[in-house]
């Protein structure tokens, strides 16, 4: 009821909520990213049940954020300073959470790329991935991408009812677009290196961010958007020689 009554008296509301829904969603791509590539080497019979677990745990994380509003704010509130820069608790998560994503994604590029990994830090035996390991990981990163969330949000409105509404529609659309995303990037080995070195732009983002170098979002998914369509293009490319191939093939075959 409360909600109803903000939206029914206060014209400005909606385009806060309107506002707010897009951002989300446009924040939850690189959790969504994440989510698909890890869910990705679990055994076939349970990369569902983890997306779900996942992005569930996602939108448990950030409406227990929410109910802890005054605390998450005091989050940017600096708590030390080295060489005249300050750090918050904030800072300090986007730096782990982005340090994170750099060693992940530097460390799946490096298992694609090597015919033959030898006995390093990057050594990996079996290549999937279990349950609790992988839900262990997305709830790591799901901590991080809420808190920015989060703070976000409470930059746009102070309505915490709006942040509510925004933050289920936009785990609502991740949930959606979950299984084919995660498909798509199964199905076209490229598109993981993609994939991939996106979450290193973003692991660098939340460093940058995190020592107060901030990195404007719209660059980023700039970044990514032009990406995607070359890669597009090259799959379409690709697609167009097959069949080329496949069109010449059979005129080639001796007649018996």
């Amino acid at each position: 009821m409360e909600v109803l009554l903000i939206l029914a008296t206060d014209p400005a509301a909606w385009a806060a909520l309107m506002t707010l829904i897009a951002m989300e969603v446009v924040l939850g791509i690189d959790n969504l990213i994440f989510i698909a590539i890890l869910t990705n080497r679990m055994p076939e019979h349970q990369r569902e049940i983890g997306r779900r677990i996942g992005i569930g745990l996602a939108l448990i994380l950030r409406l227990a954020l929410l109910g802890t509003i005054a605390i998450i704010v005091k989050l940017t509130t600096p708590i030390f300073s080295v060489f005249g820069q300050s750090f918050s608790w904030r800072d300090l998560i986007l730096i782990a959470g982005g340090l994170f994503l750099v060693w992940k994604a530097t460390k799946e590029i490096h298992h694609r790329v090597d015919p033959d990994p030898g006995s390093d830090l990057f050594d990996r035996r079996d290549a999937s991935l279990g349950l609790a390991a992988a839900i262990g990981q997305i709830i790591l990163l799901d901590l991080v991408f809420s808190i920015d969330s989060i703070i976000t949000a409470v930059g746009m409105t102070q309505h915490v009812p709006i942040m509510v509404i925004a933050v289920v529609v936009a785990v609502a659309v991740m949930l959606v677009a979950a299984t084919p995303l995660a498909n798509f990037i199964n199905a076209n080995p490229t598109i993981v290196m993609l994939a991939l070195g996106f979450l290193l732009m973003i692991g660098m983002a939340l460093i940058a961010e995190g020592f107060g170098a901030y990195v404007p979002k719209g660059y980023i998914y700039a970044a990514m958007a032009f990406s995607a369509l070359v890669e597009s293009l090259n799959m379409l490319d690709r697609h167009a020689r097959k069949k080329r191939i496949e069109t010449v093939k059979p005129e080639r075959e001796p007649k018996t």
